[in-house]
Formats: C-alpha cells, sequence, structure tokens
C-alpha cells in the first residue's frame, strides 16, 4: 500500500452518515454509487430548467484522478473517487472547491488483468471511512484521510470470478454493521463482512440458476429491498438476477430469463414487492414480483419484454413515478419511458441525442443522460411525452464517457479519466 499526502490538511467530514436500511443522507452530499439510496435520484430541488439557451458553467476542471470509467462521491467539501495511477490502482480524495488532489492511495499494484483498462467503483462512504473494489479483486476499508483500514481477496479468499473479462465492477453496500459485496465464486456469490473489521459475517452459495448466461459475478451492485416483508439484497449476476436475505445470507430466489453470455451489466429497480431488471446483448427486460415462500421468497414473472421493446445496455435505469426513464438499445441510449407495472412504453425509444449508451440519473424534474461520447442531454421526467431540454458537450472528452453523472450542492460532477469536471448549475 502506497499513500501520497497533497496537503497537511485532512478533509472535512460531513454528519451526513448512511443508516441501517440505506436511508438518505443530507440531500447535498453524494455519498455512495448512484446516490443517497443507490437509485440514481438526488434530491435537490430548483437548480435544472434547460440547457436550451445556455449550458451549464465550467466551475473548475482538475486532473490527476487516475484512468478509469468509477463515478464519484461527493461528502462535505470532498470528492472520492477511484483510478489507475501512476503507482497502481487505487482511491484519490479531492477538493470540491478547486478539483486538486489532496491524498491517493493505492491498493493494487501492477497493470489490471483484464480489459478496458481503468476503475469502476464508486467508493460508499459512511462516516469517516469508505469501501471500495478494485477491478482486480481487491475489497478494501480506508479511512477518509487515506489510511487502509483492511482489505480482502475476492479471488483468494472466495475463489471469486467474473462471468467475463473486464474486471470487477462492483460499488460495495454498506448496510448497518455490513459491507455487502459480490466476489461471485462458487461457495460466496455474495459476502457480507463486518464494515470495521472484514471478518466474514455470512457467505452465500447460490444453486445452479438455469441455461442462460455465465457462472461468476456480473457488473452490477446491489441493492436493498422489503419484498414480501423479507429485507434481502438483490443483485444482477451472471446467471440473472438473484435475492439473498439479508439477516443470514440465505438463498432465496433467482431470475435467469434475463442474462446473456457477455456482460449483465444495468442494477436492478427495487419498487415495493417488485423488482424490475434489464440487460443487454440481444437479451430483454422483465418484472418480478416477490411473494412468500414458506421461510422464504419467490419471485414471479409479471411480465418479460424483448430485445427490441427494452434492453439496457449500461448507464442504469431510473424509477420515476411508477416510470422507468432509461437509454434503450444495445450501445445505442434511445430514451424510452416504460410504465412500471404494465411495461408498456408511454413513449420512444426515439433517437439518441449522443452516440453510444447513456448513463442517466435524476434530479429535479428531469433526467441526465450522459453519452458515451460524452454528450450531456437534459430530459423532462414527463411521462405524457419526450421533451428535450438542450444538449451541450463537456469541457473535455476522452475514450468513453461511461461515469455515471453526479449531482451533488448544485454541482454537477463529470469524470472523464484522469480528469475531473465540476459544472455550477
Amino acid at each position: 500500500m502506497k499513500m501520497k499526502l497533497f496537503s497537511k490538511r485532512g478533509p472535512t467530514i460531513s454528519l451526513a452518515a448512511l443508516t441501517l436500511g440505506g436511508l438518505p443522507a443530507i440531500a447535498k452530499d453524494w455519498p455512495q454509487f448512484r446516490g443517497p439510496d443507490r437509485d440514481g435520484k438526488s434530491y435537490e430541488m430548483e437548480i435544472v430548467k434547460s440547457w436550451e439557451q445556455q449550458a451549464p458553467k465550467l466551475l473548475w476542471m482538475g486532473e490527476g484522478v487516475g484512468s478509469g470509467y468509477a463515478g464519484v462521491a461527493v461528502v462535505g467539501d470532498m470528492i472520492y473517487t477511484t483510478g489507475n495511477l501512476q503507482d497502481g490502482q487505487g482511491v484519490v480524495a479531492v477538493s470540491a472547491k478547486d478539483g486538486k488532489v489532496v491524498w491517493s492511495t493505492v491498493l493494487t499494484e501492477g497493470p489490471p488483468k483484464h480489459g478496458f483498462a481503468g476503475t469502476r467503483c464508486t467508493p460508499t462512504v459512511v462516516g469517516e471511512k469508505m469501501w471500495v473494489t478494485t477491478s482486480n479483486g481487491l475489497v478494501a476499508c480506508l479511512s477518509t484521510d487515506g489510511k487502509v483500514v483492511w482489505k480482502k481477496d475476492f479471488t483468494t479468499d472466495w475463489g471469486g470470478r467474473m462471468m467475463s473479462g473486464w474486471g470487477f465492477s462492483e460499488s460495495v453496500l454498506v448496510d448497518g454493521q455490513a459491507a455487502i459485496c459480490t466476489p461471485g465464486g462458487p461457495d460466496a456469490m455474495m459476502v457480507a463482512l463486518d464494515k470495521d473489521s472484514g471478518e466474514v459475517i455470512w457467505k452465500c452459495k447460490v444453486p445452479e440458476l438455469g441455461t442462460k448466461g455465465k457462472d461468476g459475478a456480473g457488473y452490477g451492485s446491489a441493492v436493498i429491498s422489503m419484498g414480501a416483508g423479507v429485507k434481502q439484497y438483490v443483485q444482477m449476476t451472471g446467471r440473472g438476477v438473484i435475492g439473498v436475505r439479508a439477516s443470514d445470507g440465505k438463498f432465496l430466489w433467482a431470475y435467469n430469463e434475463v442474462a446473456n453470455k457477455t456482460a449483465n451489466i444495468p442494477m436492478p429497480v427495487v419498487s415495493g414487492d417488485h423488482v424490475f431488471c434489464s440487460t443487454s446483448y440481444g437479451t430483454g427486460s422483465a418484472l418480478l414480483k416477490l411473494a412468500k415462500d414458506g421461510d422464504g421468497v419467490k419471485a414471479e414473472e409479471v411480465y418479460f419484454l424483448s430485445a427490441d421493446d427494452l434492453q439496457n445496455h449500461h448507464g442504469g435505469m431510473v424509477l420515476v413515478d411508477g416510470h422507468i426513464f432509461c437509454g434503450h438499445g444495445h450501445n445505442r441510449g434511445e430514451p424510452v419511458c416504460i410504465e412500471l407495472m404494465t411495461g408498456k412504453a408511454k413513449w420512444g425509444p426515439v433517437d439518441a441525442p449522443g452516440k453510444g449508451s447513456a448513463a442517466v440519473k435524476y434530479v429535479d424534474g428531469h433526467v441526465i443522460f450522459r453519452y458515451q461520447d460524452g454528450l450531456m442531454a437534459l430530459i423532462e421526467a414527463n411521462p405524457g411525452k419526450f421533451v428535450l431540454k438542450g444538449t451541450f458537450m463537456p469541457e473535455f472528452q476522452e475514450k468513453e464517457s461511461w461515469a455515471y453523472p453526479v449531482v451533488s450542492g448544485g454541482r454537477l460532477y463529470l469524470r472523464e479519466q484522469d480528469k475531473l469536471m465540476c459544472y455550477g448549475l
């Protein structure tokens, strides 16, 4: 482990922190992947109206976060992300005031052992600690001043593996005392670790789930569901979506139909007793209903949408007032609005403003689409009709713009490989 300090001043820690069950932090903080509730939705209001006449103003552009596709966590006046640095892959802390690097800590030395070199994991920040995974399969806890508290290895500790060769991409779910992650091993598809010590609380072995897809972990991150009255962790794996009981790691259910053999990526969307899931590479989407099954839970298919109707490649989906907003099509990102309970398209898919898949997030009555070619699009979260409220190209664009956009404290943060841009909203 190597740590570089760029300032004697330690980070200012906000009082905002996740609580048991993933309850939201103070609205201005964005403490983990896809926000306070891991659903891609911001609580901030009165900041986004239109980009038709004027694009957001660039406040600063910093560099030194390393190469990668990871998003950022924003807590107080500090920003945290992961990147491939000069000495290896690790975590970087940046000042939200001016984009300057405060510290960096290398966790794994040497080049990554997979395609598309670069990090994928957004740190999960709770109090004065954070949890990360590296693309080579290391899971670690660090303090918010960059010191390593503990680390484990998915491969050597649990026989972990990915379904295909693009590296581990999960952002750790912290729920109460547990840090939930997905090694993808034959005896440990998911594990719950004590967030402070790294000791195993439980590990979950899954049975054969079906013929579709491949064994191993998928490319998404776990979410919490209270479906059928049972607290459980829902995750997209190489063989499709699974549910694991939170209390003891008992395997509850699986759905194999929404799996492909290349890469299962989008995080499931949870709503009450329902789970919406999608994957690309010509597969499709489905709505599941969770119901009691003895002392467990079963998943029943409500409907299945073919790949022609809806397939989300990567970039995720947001649920707003009973409607799914996302990009449709394999590497196309065509905006579409789907009624959750029926699967009916309210509008779209429409021609994409940008090229490639789109990472999406909801804020202030709108859905922000960030396309692979860098284009930013603002679309009304309006199930009645498609309304594009403007587009703009960021100051800097390189390679694939896959990092999810983040809105925190009235600012829009865009990670682009080694650079981080901050726009005022």
